[in-house]
């Protein structure tokens, strides 16, 4: 798939998808509305639908049901520690988060409080080695789950079934609390967690 999308006019590729490598992890699994198995991320020169086809065209192929998103990306925190070649597997386990805001809040707000307070808070109370934040600009394909945001976070392969490492607490059952309970009270400020989908996943550069 990647090389047609290559040939489709993409500049870049990634791709996460839920496969064996990170079945430790099925516990971290919220399937959400749509059950998610994977994410293809592709930069391209232009979204609008008449030249966006072939790339289109490229994930259809593959035989599963599908929504496209034009996103915004910011990266807090580049992977500087699990470097990977480009086509190799990165370390660990890539979640992924699809999430809305909470009905009634403005999406200033909404914003805010994610991009200038709970990342921090995130990168503070995880051991967190990659972390994307892609805001929805625009839902491109009819019926698509109308997802606001679409998060990438990369945790070293142990945190798949030891909450400790996942929220940087080894050895500390003390901080493991103190942390999930800080965490859960940050993100409900932000996110429906009545609709929320999250994806244990293996990242690819490809």
């Amino acid at each position: 798939m990647a090389d047609a999308l290559w040939g489709a006019g993409a500049h870049r590729v990634t791709v996460n998808v839920a496969d064996a490598d990170v079945e430790p992890a099925a516990a971290l699994r919220m399937p959400g509305p749509e059950s998610p198995v994977a994410l293809v991320s592709v930069w391209v020169d232009s979204a609008t639908d008449h030249l966006r086809a072939p790339v289109d065209a490229v994930i259809a192929a593959v035989g599963l049901p599908w929504s496209a998103y034009l996103v915004t990306e910011s990266i807090p925190m580049v992977n500087t520690r699990f470097p990977a070649a480009v086509g190799e597997r990165v370390h660990g386990l890539a979640q992924v988060a699809f999430l809305q805001r909470p009905q009634g809040q403005s999406v200033e707000e909404w914003l805010d409080i994610w991009l200038n307070s709970h990342t921090f808070v995130a990168v503070d109370l995880q051991d967190t080695f990659s972390y994307v934040q892609n805001v929805v600009a625009r839902v491109l394909t009819p019926g698509a789950e109308p997802w606001h945001a679409i998060v990438e976070e990369c945790f070293p392969a142990a945190a798949m079934t030891d909450p400790h490492v996942f929220f940087d607490a080894v050895g500390d059952d003390e901080r493991l609390a103190r942390h999930q309970t800080e965490m859960f009270e940050s993100v409900q400020r932000f996110i429906d967690l009545a609709k929320i989908a999250v994806l244990p996943t293996s990242r690819y550069d490809v």
